[in-house]
């Protein structure tokens, strides 16, 4: 996020990963920046526009992460927010009262950056292991250069049609009735929402 507060945007695309061996070489013969190793916990709030998460995170500080975007397979343009955060623990309690928790996801995540483009190999509790990539716009980019970098990796990380996913994380274990309220990685809040 800039000094004004404008949101940043990226071209992302997320898809199952059904060998995370082989991917894991594919980005190393790309010649990508291996950057390691992430532990992840995204607890998502409910909000009556787009998205709201905190993510927390071993290496690294917590931050609260506002973000719109579509609902579709195919590769599509994100806009969002990066606000650090000192307190991690605090702001989720404060925001679980006041909002309510839609879920949470825990992930542990390999980073790479190719160029500007960031390819997460994901293992996520209770669904698998996906592979979701981020191509990083500049503020006066058309998304064209972006669309182009996420195809190319695309071609050659063998990411297919049927292995895409429209939507996140969250919102695939809400509708996955193998894990359902029962998981200990998705919790909804009882609480009924103020009226306005």
């Amino acid at each position: 996020m800039d000094a004004s507060g404008a949101a940043r945007r990226n071209v992302e695309l997320k898809a199952k990963d059904p060998d995370p061996a082989r991917s894991l070489a594919i980005c190393r013969s790309l010649d990508a920046v291996d950057c390691g190793v992430i532990s992840q916990r995204d607890t998502y709030f409910d909000v009556p526009n787009g998205g709201l998460k905190l993510r927390e995170e071993s290496p690294g500080k917590p931050h609260l992460i506002q973000f719109q975007r579509a609902n579709q397979s195919q590769q599509r343009e994100s806009s969002y927010r990066v606000i650090p955060v000192e307190d991690g623990a605090s702001l989720r309690a404060a925001l679980r009262e006041s909002l309510g928790e839609r879920g949470v996801v825990v992930k542990r995540r390999r980073l790479f950056l190719w160029g500007y483009v960031r390819v997460h190999l994901d293992a996520v509790q209770d669904l698998g292991s996906f592979i979701e990539l981020e191509a990083v716009a500049p503020a006066d980019s058309d998304l064209t250069r972006e669309y182009q970098l996420v195809a190319e990796l695309r071609d050659a990380l063998r990411i297919t049609d049927e292995l895409l996913c429209a939507n996140g994380y969250a919102d695939q274990l809400l509708s996955d009735p193998r894990v359902g309220r029962r998981s200990a990685s998705v919790s909804r809040s009882n609480k009924s929402r103020p009226s306005a």
